[in-house]
C-alpha cells in the first residue's frame, strides 16, 4: 500500500474507489498528469512574444495576428466550462487522453500552418483540446489524495500552472530568436506523446467514477443542449470582449458592444436554466455555496493579479527601458524559481494549517509586491524588476495551493468534476479580466496624467522656462548651436514628460492590483475550517 493510502487509512479508513493511482504511487500519478498541464498553460503565453514573427512569416498585420491568441482563449474557455460534464460522461481517463491527443495533433498542425486562416483554425482546435486537461487532472488529484496529503499533490500540479506562464515569454523569445515561430507549437508534440504514453500506462480509471458514469448513462444520456449553447456562446463572447476590447475602443465599437450584450444575455439566462435542470451541464449551484464560492472569487483575483503582471512587467521593461524580449522575460524567471522552491513547502503546510490563514498570508504578500512596484522610476534596475516578481512569487503558492485544496471541501464525490471545471473557469476568466482591465486602465490613466502635466508645459510657467534654459545650455555644451540646442531642449522636455506620464499610469495600475490582492483577505476570512484529517474521496 502506498504512503498516501496508509495516511488515508489512519485518518479514517481510506477507500481507493475513486483513486486513479491503482497500484502505483499517487505522487507519480500527480507528476504524470501535470506534464500536459505544463504544456497547455505554457502555450497560453509562449505564443505572445512570437506574434511579430508570425505576422511577418504569414504576411499579415500585427492586429490580425492577435487572433492567434484570441481564438485559442475563446475555444479554451468554451470547452473548459463543460469539461466537468464531459469527463463524467466519457470517463475521466478517456476524456483526458482525448484532450491531450487533440492538443498534440493541433500543435503539429499549427507548426505546419501555411496562412493566418489555417493557423487560427488549428489554434481553435488546440484550445478545444487544452481546455479539458486541467479539469480532469485536478479531479484526479482531489480524489486520489486525502486532505492532509492533497496539498503536496497540488504542489506538483501548481508548479505547472503557476510557473509555466512565467517562463513562457522567455522560452518563446528564445525559440523564435534561435529557430522560428513554428517551433513554438512543434515543441508540444513530443511532450504530448510522452504524456499519452505515461497516462495510458500508469493512470487507472477509478471504479467509483466508472459507476457514476454507468449510472448516468443507464438513465439515458440527456444532453443539456440549451445549457451548452448558453455557456459556450456566453463565455466565448466574454473572452472575446476581454481580449479585443482595448484594441477596438471597447463599447465605442459596435462589434464589441454586440458581443458584450450577447455574453450578458447568455450568462444571465444560464442561471435560471441550469438551476431548473436535473442534469445540468454546469452545476452553478456550487457557486452559491459559501466555501466553493469564496474559493472561486479568490482564484479569480489571484490569476487577475498574476497574469496582468506577467504581461505588464515585460511590456514596461521593453517599451520604456529598452530591454530585449528575452531579457524582459528573464526578469520574471527568479520569481518562477522562488515559486518552485516554495510549492513543496506550502504543500506540507496545507495539511497542517487551515487554508484560510495561508490564503490571507499569500494575499497580503501579493498586495505588498504590487505596492513595491508603485515605487517605479525611470532608472529602475533589473534587480528591482526581478525582486518585485520574487515578492509576488512568494505569495502565489500560499494562494494557489490552499484555495485549490479548500475548494473541494464539502463537495460531494459525484460533483468533483464539476467543481474542478468551475474553479478552472475562474482561473482563465480571472487572467483575461486582469489583462483587459489593467491595459484599459493604463491607457486611460496615461490620458489623465498627460492632460494634467501638459498644463505645466507652457512658456509662462517658471519651472518650464528653467528646464528649457538648463537643457539648452547642456546641448550647447555638447557642441550644438543655439537654434539646434533650443529645439533639442524642447524635444527633451516633451520626451521626459511622456515618460513620466507612462510611469505614473503604470503606478496607478499597480496600486489597483494591490487593492485587488488585499480584497482577497476578507474573502478568505469567510472560509470554513477544513477537516485536515478527513479521509479521501473514496467515501
Amino acid at each position: 500500500m502506498t504512503d498516501v493510502a496508509q495516511g488515508g487509512a489512519s485518518a479514517g479508513g481510506w477507500s481507493p474507489e475513486r483513486s486513479a493511482a491503482g497500484g502505483h504511487n499517487p505522487y507519480l500519478i500527480a507528476f504524470v498528469v501535470s506534464i500536459a498541464t505544463f504544456m497547455e498553460v505554457l502555450d497560453t503565453t509562449i505564443a505572445n512574444v512570437a506574434l511579430r514573427h508570425i505576422a511577418g512569416g504569414l504576411a499579415v498585420g500585427i492586429d490580425e495576428s492577435t487572433y492567434v491568441i484570441t481564438s485559442y482563449l475563446v475555444a479554451n474557455a468554451v470547452v473548459l466550462s463543460i469539461s466537468g460534464w464531459l469527463s463524467t460522461v466519457l470517463g475521466r481517463k478517456r476524456f483526458y487522453m482525448m484532450c491531450v491527443a487533440t492538443f498534440s495533433l493541433a500543435s503539429l498542425l499549427c507548426g505546419l500552418a501555411w496562412s493566418l486562416q489555417s493557423l487560427v483554425l488549428f489554434r481553435i482546435l488546440q484550445g478545444l483540446g487544452g481546455g479539458g486537461m486541467a479539469t480532469s487532472e485536478q479531479a484526479i488529484l482531489a480524489d486520489s489524495f486525502p486532505p492532509q496529503k492533497r496539498g503536496q499533490a497540488f504542489a506538483i500540479y501548481g508548479v505547472a500552472v503557476v510557473v509555466a506562464p512565467v517562463i513562457g515569454p522567455t522560452l518563446g523569445g528564445w525559440i523564435t530568436d534561435t529557430y522560428s515561430w513554428h517551433w513554438v507549437f512543434l515543441i508540444n508534440v513530443p511532450m504530448g506523446l510522452l504524456s499519452l504514453l505515461l497516462v495510458g500506462t500508469l493512470v487507472k480509471e477509478p471504479s467509483g467514477a466508472e459507476e457514476e458514469r454507468e449510472k448516468l448513462l443507464s438513465r439515458g444520456l440527456r444532453v443539456d443542449y440549451v445549457g451548452f449553447i448558453l455557456i459556450a456562446v456566453g463565455l466565448g463572447s466574454l473572452e472575446f470582449v476581454l481580449d479585443e476590447g482595448q484594441r477596438n475602443d471597447w463599447f465605442g465599437s459596435n462589434m464589441i458592444l454586440c458581443f458584450a450584450l450577447l455574453a450578458a444575455f447568455c450568462l444571465l439566462a444560464l442561471i435560471p436554466w441550469e438551476l431548473s435542470r436535473d442534469d445540468p451541464i454546469v452545476d452553478i449551484r456550487l457557486l452559491g455555496k459559501r466555501q466553493f464560492g469564496s474559493c472561486f472569487l479568490v482564484m479569480l483575483g489571484t490569476f487577475a493579479v498574476l497574469i496582468a503582471t506577467t504581461q505588464l512587467l515585460p511590456q514596461l521593461l521593453q517599451t520604456e527601458l529598452g530591454y530585449t524580449a528575452m531579457l524582459a522575460g528573464l526578469a520574471l524567471s527568479p520569481g518562477g524559481i522562488a515559486t518552485m522552491m516554495l510549492m513543496p513547502v506550502v504543500g506540507q503546510l496545507v495539511g497542517i494549517v487551515q487554508p484560510k490563514y495561508l490564503i490571507m498570508f499569500g494575499a497580503a504578500v501579493a498586495g505588498l509586491s504590487m505596492w513595491h512596484l508603485t515605487g517605479l522610476t525611470g532608472d529602475i534596475s533589473y534587480g528591482y524588476a526581478a525582486l518585485s516578481r520574487i515578492y509576488l512569487a512568494i505569495g502565489l503558492p500560499f494562494l494557489f495551493l490552499p484555495v485549490t485544496t479548500a475548494s473541494y471541501d464539502g463537495v460531494p464525490p459525484e460533483q468533483t468534476n464539476q467543481a474542478s471545471a468551475l474553479i478552472n473557469v475562474g482561473r482563465n476568466i480571472g487572467g483575461s479580466m486582469g489583462v483587459a482591465l489593467s491595459q484599459t486602465m493604463l491607457a486611460q490613466r496615461q490620458q489623465f496624467h498627460q492632460s494634467r502635466l501638459i498644463e505645466h508645459v507652457a512658456p509662462s510657467d517658471l519651472g518650464y522656462q528653467q528646464s528649457i534654459d538648463a537643457m539648452t545650455r547642456f546641448f550647447e555644451a555638447q557642441g550644438s548651436n543655439a537654434t539646434d540646442a533650443a529645439s533639442q531642449a524642447t524635444a527633451w522636455v516633451g520626451q521626459t514628460l511622456q515618460q513620466q506620464v507612462t510611469f505614473l499610469a503604470y503606478i496607478d495600475v499597480f496600486w489597483t492590483l494591490a487593492i485587488v490582492a488585499m480584497l482577497l483577505i476578507p474573502i478568505a476570512a469567510v472560509l470554513r475550517p477544513v477537516d485536515l484529517h478527513a479521509p479521501a474521496r473514496g467515501h
